[in-house]
């Protein structure tokens, strides 16, 4: 749950583009104790969620900028959160995609307010699977996604909010190379970037913090002009860095 699960129910993320939607669900949500971040787009969605990792998503599917069926992909690239569709598109092929895509539920439009909150603590009450909340360990340092803390020697490493975002994507894709057009989204926010300078830079204090030899990382490696991977294992190369 959200860290401010003490005073709130949790934090929903609603993404629709009709504002009165937006408005009804932000004072119905506050109205029943939880925490609401509001976006218009699929853009917005992405880079709000890989900011404050809400508890559960709300989305419609017919966004100005992008397709739903991409945000919920974008979503379960790097996150296990339930996301509930929102849609007046009622086709069976529809919600089938939306569910094959990682969508947790689906309900159409128009709807009822009480079913919607149902849904949504229905959501929140489901178990979290394990492996969506991994601890990822390696010689030198260990990974709490699920705790949101990283370790080394036993003791807390401080990251700042950006740096622990970076590491939470990688970490959970270990061995995969994550593109630098993929972390500048779900990190920063940007699109259509042309210089890897954000991921750079932070790959720079990442290393400097995790790595035992940070010109020579063994856990983080950058493939230049195409993304980052990280190897739970350590490589037995020198990982290359950013020129």
């Amino acid at each position: 749950m959200s860290s401010t699960a003490n005073a709130s129910k949790g934090t929903i993320l609603v993404v629709d583009d009709e504002p009165a939607i937006l408005r009804a669900l932000g004072v119905n949500l506050r109205a029943r104790g939880y925490d609401v971040q509001l976006a218009a787009t699929g853009t917005q969605a992405l880079a709000l969620a890989a900011r404050r990792h809400p508890d559960a998503v709300v989305l419609d599917l017919g966004l100005p900028d992008m397709a739903g069926i991409d945000v919920i992909q974008g979503l379960r690239d790097w996150t296990a959160v339930p996301i509930i569709v929102l849609s007046a598109r009622t086709a069976e092929s529809q919600k089938v995609a939306a569910l094959d895509a990682g969508a947790n539920d689906y309900v159409s439009k128009p709807f009822g307010m009480d079913e919607l909150m149902a849904r949504v603590r229905v959501a929140l009450r489901a178990p979290i699977d394990a492996d969506a909340q991994p601890l990822v360990e390696t010689r030198d340092f260990t990974i709490d996604i699920g705790a949101k803390r990283v370790q080394r020697d036993g003791q807390d490493v401080r990251l700042t909010a950006t740096e622990w975002q970076v590491v939470e994507i990688l970490a959970r894709n270990p061995g995969r190379l994550i593109s630098q057009r993929q972390l500048l989204e779900e990190v920063w926010g940007l699109r259509d970037v042309k210089t890897n300078n954000y991921v750079r830079t932070f790959m720079v204090g990442i290393r400097r913090k995790l790595e035992p030899d940070p010109t020579h990382p063994r856990y983080f490696l950058t493939e230049t002009g195409a993304g980052v991977r990280f190897v739970p294992g350590g490589s037995a190369d020198d990982g290359e860095l950013p020129p």
